[in-house]
């Protein structure tokens, strides 16, 4: 059976986006770009939120770019193929390798396990991964913490969480200061 991972990036005080709404504090460097890199090899499809879609449509046409570096279209040539459910309530027509959510977050999950496929299904986006939590589907945490306090702001994990034990599977520090941990839930 396919794994559920939820990865993104998490200020060290817990935040995926601060306060403002910003998350330019989660740059990656060179190192934590290759490891994203590595990492998206291992998915076979991924579920976003309409905020986490809109952020990454940015690469749909990123590689017009002549100013992008190898690494940058390495991304491209691995996220653009890449299969995509898309969940949103507003959005009526998704880009690229996207396809929109046509049932619950629990249900695309179940479609998506029960169909041929390989790689696992990654969850981006804090709201989507929460409704997913919620109905106990997410069988990974990958965490990139990064270096930084931001205060309050959208939450990596929902407030509401319900007691889930964890199992420490990895971890790394890079040298840039950022510390990679992942876990997987103890069933």
């Amino acid at each position: 059976m396919r794994n559920v991972t939820y990865s993104m990036g998490v200020s060290l005080d817990g935040y995926i986006v601060g306060p403002d709404g910003s998350f330019d504090w989660t740059a990656p460097d060179e190192e934590v770009f290759r490891f994203w890199i590595d990492e998206i090899r291992h998915v076979g499809v991924h579920l976003l939120g309409r905020r986490l879609y809109e952020t990454m449509l940015y690469w749909e046409t990123a590689d017009q770019d002549p100013t992008l570096d190898e690494p940058q279209r390495e991304w491209i040539a691995l996220w653009n193929p890449l299969p995509k459910v898309v969940f949103s309530t507003t959005l009526s027509a998704v880009q690229g390798h996207a396809r929109l959510a046509t049932g619950s977050v629990a249900e695309e999950i179940a479609r998506l396990r029960a169909e041929p496929g390989e790689g696992d299904i990654a969850i981006g986006g804090a709201t989507l991964a929460a409704q997913a939590a919620a109905a106990g589907l997410i069988d990974e945490y990958q965490i990139i913490v990064h270096p930084v306090l931001v205060g309050g702001g959208t939450p990596f994990f929902p407030k509401d969480e319900r007691h889930v034990d964890l199992e420490l599977v990895e971890t790394r520090t890079f040298n840039s200061k950022f510390v990679y941990l992942r876990y997987r839930v103890a069933r």
